[in-house]
């Protein structure tokens, strides 16, 4: 699956449940979870540089890519889910309450970083 055949696809972070990619799919096409890619060992600065090679945006709960969305600009893209201890449940209620944010977000050309609660 190329980033042209649905636009920017998100790539779920380790924090995040795998689950959410068969939860998400129908809004979000080409959903990833770190662990599909063999990315679950990964660090940030690896997992920062596969992200902007292959066209994903990354969606995590760690602050950290907040951090190097600012000091290393994009691509990729970040979405930081600024959400304490939750289930998945509500992480994907979230997303899904979010998702018009999410796809101008995607959309636009020049926006690097959202912050989500």
């Amino acid at each position: 699956m190329s980033p042209s055949e649905f636009g920017p696809r998100l790539l779920l972070d380790q924090n995040l449940s795998p689950r959410l990619t068969d939860l998400l799919e129908d809004l979000f096409p080409g959903i990833t979870h770190v662990r599909q890619l063999g990315l679950e060992r990964a660090t940030d600065p690896q997992l920062w540089s596969r992200a902007a090679r292959e066209g994903f945006v990354i969606v995590s709960k760690d602050g950290d890519f907040h951090q190097r969305s600012f000091t290393h600009g994009f691509p990729p893209k970040v979405i930081w889910v600024r959400l304490g201890n939750c289930s998945t449940a509500q992480i994907e209620a979230v997303l899904r309450s979010h998702e018009r944010e999410i796809s101008a977000f995607l959309a636009d050309p020049v926006a690097a970083f959202l912050a989500l609660a």
